[in-house]
């Protein structure tokens, strides 16, 4: 019997995952040298080892069911641009989302342990790491959005090859309003839906740095609170999908168009592809000194 911290060492030497470790010496019966080379044959501990590189590029991509009734988005990172072209990796992103479609798992950590749809002798987690063995680059599943609607229907864009994906659930629209919704999440980063949408805290916080800076344009309290009133609608039409200005018209709003359609957008999701991931800045020199030092 497998002990666990037979598990920990092997893990511990190996850089794999948990899963890996105790799935190899129970194939082993419990032989650690055998466990080590068994992970080598499968590319898992090269692959163990790319894990703590940096992947803020890769792929955002989507899928909607047949009925428009279920869609979703994922972004897949990978180390560098050039992966995203990769056929293998383009087709493990499409077989991503579409699992996330048909199967709802409610987080990141349940889609790994999941059976793939593709190969469902394996589980998604290990799905994964082969390709990070055979592509040989880190790769991430780092975060998706799934709607599913009953009176509505779920739309989909993607913009620049995969940098920017948009999820959107609307009611009463045709496909020419929910395109227009779309590509205007995408050009316009909203972060709410409506006023109703903002944290309290949020606003709070914009309040009282707007009431400083009136302040510090030699205004007095009362007079520059109310400034901050004024002031604060220019926040939500930044900040808030119904509040901006519609690109394709700026004399409306995105609520005065979905009014005169008659349309609702009910939630949207908009995930841009290392949006958040701090890059590693190399420096060739800096890296060469440091080895000869």
């Amino acid at each position: 019997m497998v002990t666990a911290s037979q598990v920990k060492e092997l893990r511990e030497k190996t850089g794999a995952g948990m899963m890996e470790c105790k799935k190899v010496l129970t194939e082993t019966d419990g032989d650690m040298e055998k466990a080590m080379d068994l992970l080598r044959e499968r590319g898992i501990t090269k692959a163990a080892k790319k894990s703590s590189r940096i992947a803020a590029e890769g792929l955002v991509d989507s899928y909607i069911s047949e009925d428009g009734k279920v869609g979703a988005v994922v972004e897949v990172n990978a180390e560098t641009d050039f992966v995203a072209q990769n056929a293998e990796f383009q087709k493990f992103v499409k077989d991503i989302v579409e699992q996330i479609v048909k199967n709802n798992p409610a987080n990141v950590e349940d889609l790994l342990a999941e059976k793939s749809i593709v190969e469902s002798d394996k589980t998604v987690q290990e799905v994964l790491t082969s390709k990070i063995a055979t592509i040989g680059e880190n790769l991430s599943i780092r975060r998706f959005a799934r709607f599913e609607t009953e009176n509505g229907k779920v739309s989909k864009y993607i913009h620049g090859d995969g940098k920017i994906g948009v999820l959107v659930e609307m009611e009463n629209a045709d496909e020419q309003l929910a395109k227009d919704i779309c590509m205007q999440i995408a050009a316009a980063r909203p972060e709410f839906l409506d006023r109703e949408s903002v944290p309290q805290e949020r606003l709070d916080k914009e309040m009282e740095i707007l009431k400083v800076q009136a302040m510090n344009e030699g205004k007095p309290e009362a007079i520059a609170e109310k400034m901050v009133q004024g002031r604060i609608n220019k926040f939500y039409g930044e900040i808030c999908l119904v509040d901006q200005e519609f690109v394709k018209n700026p004399e409306i709003k995105v609520s005065e168009l979905l009014k005169s359609n008659n349309a609702k957008v009910v939630r949207f999701a908009r995930l841009e592809r290392g949006e958040g991931i701090e890059k590693k800045e190399e420096n060739f020199a800096e890296e060469v000194a440091k080895q000869l030092k």
